[in-house]
């Protein structure tokens, strides 16, 4: 087999075979399939796609380039939840101690983040203590016994996939659906789940920037999940606007706790009931997906939910008594309000410009070797279709420097008030299941 004959075949319209794709992959990680071949490979794919079992072959292929976590141990059915990202996306957070409360284990590997803010697991660390460095045996331990328990991504998951995005990501062909859906589904298979939910944005502030293609790429990967063995469905979510109020580590741990009390942000509530719903069916706690939200529901009203996080919080070591006092929560020594110069309605917030401003703060990472400032970011005020006056605070910005000039620019210049009345966005558009 030579891989210069794959390339034409590709390059020609037609179907790579199972052993074809498994013949590239196992090339391309041992090193003897170059980087200029490979580039070739992945233009084609660009420009003339890849069918359903072609599809499904490469994620399974980049699955077994390296490890695979064995969640055998682990009673219950696993379900797995995935955000193709966002700005202020603080799902995990809630979803995690949550859909834990109602009896669905929950093995979650997590990691850091590139971009606005940290990754779950720099978030957490926000929580004096709490640590992500745990072996095996006792992540399986914690789940059994608590249903929730959060470990760092092994450095042996999907090699293949790595190696591949870095070629991609300086070859012009990141944007290619077959391409991102394999990506994403090779890494949720490979961490063991049984079931994935899949929160795919969509928006200014998303990958995705269209409901089309975030519609392509959702459908996309759930055939793949399906056609795997793993039962998988997608929700389609606004990113237009940052999700919730809090964009910043400890701020986004805050507006958690809150959610989980019954007292967080209205969309970012109803996106984790609606993504948890269907964890809950998934993992056939409930008949139906209604019978699944009353769970949940229930959880937060009674309190559950909320001592689910405090045992989970205190079982990796961090300190459960922030869930009480958040003010334990590393906080920032400058606390400034972002004034309106006009009266009207909000009508526009670019969502990742907004994520930028929070990263100059020093919320996020702009490299792998930048250090995150847990206490800093920002927390909107007002959202889409908000009224506004003259003077009246639109954002808090909490920074450990004084001048902030270059950030309020920055808001401003994303910010937009309108004389008329703007109707915010649709949070949910669509939910695919098959």
């Amino acid at each position: 087999m030579r891989m210069v004959d794959l390339i034409e075949r590709k390059r020609d319209g037609k179907e790579l075979t199972e052993e074809q794709i498994h013949f590239i992959i196992k090339g391309y990680t041992e090193g003897s399939i170059p980087d200029y071949q490979m580039s070739a490979l992945t233009m084609a794919i660009f420009f003339r796609g890849m069918t359903e079992n072609e599809r499904a072959t490469l994620t399974m292929a980049m699955v077994e380039s390296g490890d695979q976590i064995d969640l055998s141990e682990i009673e219950g059915i696993k379900v797995d939840k995935h955000s193709t990202g966002g700005v202020g996306d603080t799902t995990t957070l809630v979803l995690g101690p949550l859909v834990a409360a109602v009896g669905v284990p929950v093995a979650k590997m997590s990691g850091r983040g590139l971009g606005h803010t940290g990754g779950t697991i720099d978030k957490l660390e926000a929580v004096e203590g709490f640590h992500v460095e745990i072996d095996k045996s006792e992540f399986i331990d914690l789940v059994n016994k608590n249903k929730v328990a959060v470990i760092g991504q092994s450095g042996n998951l999907t090699p293949a996939d790595k190696k591949l995005y870095a070629l991609r990501d300086v070859t012009a062909t990141v944007n290619s659906i077959p391409l991102i859906a394999s990506s994403i589904m090779s890494k949720k298979i490979a961490a063991g789940a049984d079931a994935i939910v899949l929160d795919v944005k969509t928006g200014a502030g998303a990958f995705m920037k269209t409901l089309d293609d975030s519609r392509e790429l959702a459908s996309a990967m759930v055939r793949i999940g399906n056609n795997v063995g793993r039962q998988t469905m997608a929700v389609i979510s606004d990113m237009s606007q940052p999700l919730g109020f809090a964009i910043g580590n400890a701020l986004e741990v805050k507006e958690a706790i809150d959610t989980l009390r019954g007292q967080g942000p209205e969309d970012l509530t109803e996106l984790c009931l609606t993504l948890g719903s269907h964890m809950v069916f998934l993992a056939k706690k409930a008949s139906s997906l209604s019978e699944a939200r009353e769970l949940l529901e229930k959880a937060i009203q009674d309190g559950s939910a909320l001592e689910a996080f405090k045992t989970f919080l205190k079982s990796q070591g961090g300190d459960p008594s922030v869930v009480d006092d958040p003010t334990k929560l590393p906080q920032a020594k400058y606390k400034i309000e972002l004034e309106s110069k006009e009266a009207g309605y909000v009508s526009n917030i670019v969502a990742d410009e907004i994520g930028t401003a929070a990263m100059l703060l020093g919320a996020g990472r702009a490299t792998k070797e930048s250090e995150i400032d847990l206490a800093v970011g920002l927390v909107l005020n007002k959202k889409i279709g908000d009224q506004v006056q003259v003077g009246e605070s639109m954002v808090t910005i909490y920074s450990n420097f004084e001048d902030v000039t270059e950030v309020r620019e920055k808001l401003y210049a994303n910010i937009s008030v309108s004389s008329e009345k703007v109707d915010a966005p649709i949070l949910i558009h669509e939910e695919i299941t098959k």
